[in-house]
């Protein structure tokens, strides 16, 4: 996952406006804008990003009341890491649109779950950076993806946004998964793979 972090309710809000985020997960206790506000402005932004609202109360009314502002979820403190982190991957499934157990692209075979490339037949070792490339664009259906997209859905908001790494990923990417090419550059725009099957 790559993960950006707010340390107060503006700058959240500053973030969740300007980034398609899968999940939010909010504390109801931020300071400056309260969590309870920003959660209001995220649903009522009407994007795909999901919230789980974390809170130290645990009482039935302040869970209907967080899930009445627009949370998908909530999560009372303390709580297991292990708990988070498997209610973060159920709601990161409901925000973006299904997709099937396995993806194909002609003869390259790509299984998220599984974290397992192949290509006709024959395992492909990546990195996690160059799986999650792959898997974005396999998961967009034949349409161009923005080296920009790449690096917020697949680095965070501290990569550099005039670095060369999207490019050099791509060419370990590209050498790896083997001739003849997959994946195309569509000049000015950015890269394309045949639609997933």
């Amino acid at each position: 996952m790559a993960v950006d972090v707010a340390l107060d309710g503006a700058s959240g809000h500053e973030k969740a406006m300007i980034t398609r985020y899968d999940v939010v997960v909010l504390d109801r206790d931020l300071p400056g804008m309260p969590g309870d506000e920003l959660c209001r402005e995220i649903a009522a932004a009407g994007g795909l990003s999901r919230v789980l609202m974390l809170t130290a109360s645990d009482s039935v009314d302040d869970k209907v009341a967080g899930l009445a502002l627009g949370a998908d979820d909530y999560l009372t403190k303390p709580f297991a890491y292990v708990e988070l982190v498997a209610r973060v991957r159920a709601l990161g499934r409901r925000a973006t649109p299904a997709t099937p157990t396995t993806m194909r692209a002609g003869e390259l075979e790509l299984d998220p779950a599984k974290r397992l490339v192949s290509r006709s037949g024959t395992a492909i070792e990546l990195t996690r950076k160059e799986f999650g490339v792959l898997e974005v664009l396999m998961g967009a259906g034949g349409a161009v993806v923005s080296s920009e997209e790449l690096l917020e859905r697949v680095w965070d908001e501290n990569a550099d946004p005039f670095t060369t790494t999207v490019r050099v990923t791509m060419m370990t990417l590209r050498k790896k998964l083997g001739e003849p090419g997959m994946i195309n550059t569509v000049v000015g725009s950015g890269y394309r793979m045949p639609a997933a099957s």
